[in-house]
């Protein structure tokens, strides 16, 4: 999660950017330069994961992946290792065991129609779907709203950017005491009910500053629901399906950012209303999911609907 301390600093160091750079082309190369460094930079030191390797069979790149793991750590895998999957080394019930594989035989390679085919999962995913539509589609509504406050934009793109960093660092800390679910709703609520201030109050004299910090305030809440939201789904799924399941709602967040700016250009109060209804019915829906703090990471489907009985 401190990873998205840098997301906001990137934010921050746009606005200042594109107060250098004015013309959009010219902003476009600058801002295309960081994706360059990352592939000749970060691309060449990635590894994957041991867990993806091991439920499909490949042991042997997993052991290699544990082992390059443990070193740079300044330890070593002991002799004699065998890596499993949890559910094959905690099953003591043989004929249970052979009848979960045979049941997840199929998702040893899983897509999203094994996600769609167990009703658990299948929950999970609508529910996940929502969450991350309607989260994207207010956190970056309201930074591009920053059009229709008419204050400096320049300088409210960087205190929405600023605003984001309290959010991450307050969400790592309430995350491991009050878990998923609960700051979830209570984010998305937070961002929903300013968004609804903000709706409800005037873009004229004073009111334009009364304004503009009802937006800082629901980026900032709807910020630590986006920061959320890619750990909690994550715990949502089972390794074989996970990548999938998350490819859904990326997906699904990727629709909420291009429909922002359509619902930015309705202009007035609209566009707060819309946030807001936005964030009180996604705080609704995330009631529908398990809490998954201090729960186990499953691999295959075989863990989780053993968990589940």
């Amino acid at each position: 999660m401190s990873t998205f301390y840098f997301f906001s600093s990137g934010i921050a160091l746009v606005s200042l950017v594109a107060y250098i750079f004015q013309m959009w082309r010219h902003l476009y190369i600058a801002a295309s330069i960081p994706s360059l460094l990352y592939v000749f930079i970060v691309i060449p030191f990635l590894s994957e994961s041991p867990r993806w390797y091991l439920v499909r069979g490949r042991i042997t790149e997993a052991t290699q992946i544990m082992a390059l793991i443990a070193s740079s750590n300044g330890r070593h895998l002991p002799s004699g290792v065998f890596l499993a999957l949890d559910e094959e080394s905690s099953t003591n019930d043989e004929e249970e065991e052979e009848e979960f594989l045979m049941e997840d035989k199929v998702a040893q390679i899983g897509s999203i129609v094994d996600v769609i085919r167990f009703p658990m999962t299948r929950t999970r995913l609508l529910v996940a779907i929502v969450l991350n539509f309607v989260g994207s589609l207010v956190y970056y509504g309201i930074s591009l709203n920053v059009v229709n406050l008419k204050t400096n934009l320049y300088m409210n793109v960087a205190l929405n950017a600023i605003a984001e960093m309290p959010a991450f660092g307050i969400t790592a800390v309430l995350l491991e005491r009050y878990g998923r679910k609960p700051l979830t709703i209570g984010t998305m609520w937070f961002s929903g009910f300013f968004c609804l201030l903000g709706s409800l109050t005037k873009n004229v004299g004073i009111w334009k500053i009364v304004r503009m910090v009802c937006g800082i305030l629901g980026v900032f809440g709807m910020a630590g629901t986006y920061n959320l939201l890619f750990i909690y789904t994550a715990e949502l799924f089972p390794t074989v399906v996970r990548n999938a399941a998350l490819g859904c709602t990326n997906q699904a967040a990727e629709m909420g950012a291009i429909l922002a700016p359509i619902v930015v250009v309705l202009g007035g109060w609209l566009p707060f209303a819309v946030f807001a209804v936005s964030g009180i019915v996604g705080g609704a829906f995330a009631f529908l999911l398990p809490e998954t703090h201090n729960q186990p990471l499953y691999d295959t489907f075989a863990g989780l609907v053993a968990a589940s009985v």
